[in-house]
């Protein structure tokens, strides 16, 4: 049996169409990503899974449970961490754990809640003295206490560095190997890329793609080959300048030129032999395969931005 289970799922509001006729699944132990522009239908899809909306049509089940139906054993079993938690600043993060832990059956101890999420040193810190990424690891410790069967991540990482960003992947994959199955959004691709088994795009209330990231990646043919455009060159130019030398369209972003490329030896020797007769340095050159974040914004030029919510 599939963790989660969605049918042909709508939720309109008048005539928005937030969600429209969304149908995917999750398997036990597998982390989802579901991923998608701000408006694609992403926190609308996941407040009906985590039962805190109803939909207009459609089946939904979570662990075997239908969760517009959802009991307080259902709750004991699912662990959710939203953007914002809104947790009273006034109490310690020892406060804020036990006070949690309280609601559930099996909770973790505390030592063990605060070791996996890096917040040892901050137990007994004010939450409102902490800093933007700390309070995150609240957030995710409250998200963990209660040992969920199923863990919903609502952009778990924003507001980490690199470093911490890092660590909680660790602390996601090791929820993993203990049998937890995720659900997660998040705005990193290249955090969807690492964690995801499978990835599903929403877009305008849809999902237009679905699969692992590899999957994905490779419906784009080619490799990726970008650097900045010389002084030497104007902006108006530059698009035509190295469509001419390279002999494929190019995309540009401000200075940042783009353009994928099929045989890679042979566009890297064009475009350096360009620049050494005209005696340019090409700054930023690199030659990288496509990724997930590649597919992603090349579906967001296929179907546009989202109207839903």
């Amino acid at each position: 049996m599939a963790a989660v289970d969605v049918t042909d799922l709508h939720k309109h509001y008048g005539s928005n169409h937030a969600v429209d006729g969304v149908s995917f699944h999750v398997d036990q132990g597998e982390v989802y990503a579901l991923l998608g522009e701000n408006g694609a239908g992403k926190s609308t899809t996941v407040e009906i899974l985590e039962g805190h909306r109803e939909p207009s049509s459609g089946a939904v089940s979570v662990l075997g449970v239908d969760p517009a139906k959802a009991d307080r054993q259902f709750r004991d079993r699912i662990g959710i961490v939203l953007q914002s938690s809104g947790v009273e600043t006034e109490f310690t993060v020892r406060e804020v754990i036990d006070l949690y832990s309280s609601a559930y059956s099996n909770p973790r101890s505390l030592d063990e809640v605060v070791g996996l999420t890096g917040l040892d040193e901050k137990v007994d810190e004010r939450v409102g003295s902490l800093s933007g990424g700390q309070k995150r690891r609240v957030d995710l410790a409250l998200g963990i206490v209660g040992r969920p069967e199923m863990l919903f991540l609502d952009e778990p990482t924003t507001g980490f560095d690199p470093s911490a960003r890092r660590k909680s992947w660790d602390l996601i994959e090791a929820l993993i190997a203990d049998g937890t199955t995720v659900l997660l959004t998040t705005h990193y691709l290249d955090e969807a890329e690492h964690l995801a088994d499978r990835v599903g795009v929403l877009m305008q209330g849809r999902m237009v793609a679905e699969g692992s990231p590899a999957e994905l990646i490779n419906r784009l043919s080619g490799t990726i080959m970008s650097f900045d455009v010389p002084d030497s060159i104007s902006l108006d130019a530059a698009a035509a300048t190295f469509a001419e030398v390279l002999g494929v369209e190019v995309s540009m972003s401000g200075r940042l030129v783009e353009v994928r490329v099929d045989q890679p030896t042979v566009a890297v020797h064009r475009l350096t032999g360009w620049a050494i007769e005209q005696s340019v340095e090409l700054e930023g050159l690199s030659v990288r395969r496509a990724s997930l974040e590649d597919v992603f914004l090349e579906l967001i030029g296929e179907y546009g931005v989202g109207s839903g919510s």
